[in-house]
């Protein structure tokens, strides 16, 4: 995948909407020292060259009843490609599931799970994660407290 060339002004538009993709373009224009019709033009670009993905409303989890955060790592009894295809077939249907990585280290995958609580971990445990064939082994760790979280992307020069 080529990485398109971003300048000074695409660098600005793009953390501009990071902070609030609500911004109109008038003020987003305003905000970055472009006129709003070549930021529109910008932003259509950013939008079809795939640098902006999707526009997304960020929840809090605690005030939608979803406060516990487990990561867990996840051992595969073979990691070989239908075995590695199909945990991550089961993973993409599960909704608790936020973030999934592919790993290297002592486990084959991360996962990070949000739930209401201890009970429905236990149940989301028991009725999806350990149901998958070939899962060797699960380590769970609950997170105590959120000390940082971004979902922004660092956009050096």
């Amino acid at each position: 995948m080529q990485i398109p060339a971003l300048d000074d002004i695409d660098r600005r538009i793009l953390t501009a909407l990071q902070e609030n993709a609500r911004i109109s373009n008038v003020e987003l224009a305003e905000l970055v020292g472009v006129s709003p019709s070549p930021c529109w033009r910008r932003v259509r670009d950013l939008e079809q060259k795939g640098v902006i993905a999707r526009y997304v409303t960020l929840l809090d989890p605690g005030s939608i009843g979803l406060p516990v955060s487990v990561f867990i790592q996840v051992s595969l009894e073979r990691q070989v490609e239908t075995a590695l295809e199909a945990f991550e077939g089961a993973v993409a249907d599960w909704p608790e599931v936020m973030e999934c990585y592919l790993m290297t280290g002592d486990a084959d995958y991360m996962l990070r799970v949000v739930v209401a609580d201890l009970a429905a971990y236990h149940r989301f445990l028991v009725d999806h994660l350990t149901r998958v064939p070939g899962v060797a082994s699960i380590k769970s760790s609950f997170a105590l407290k959120q000390v940082k979280y971004r979902t922004a992307l660092p956009l050096a020069r």
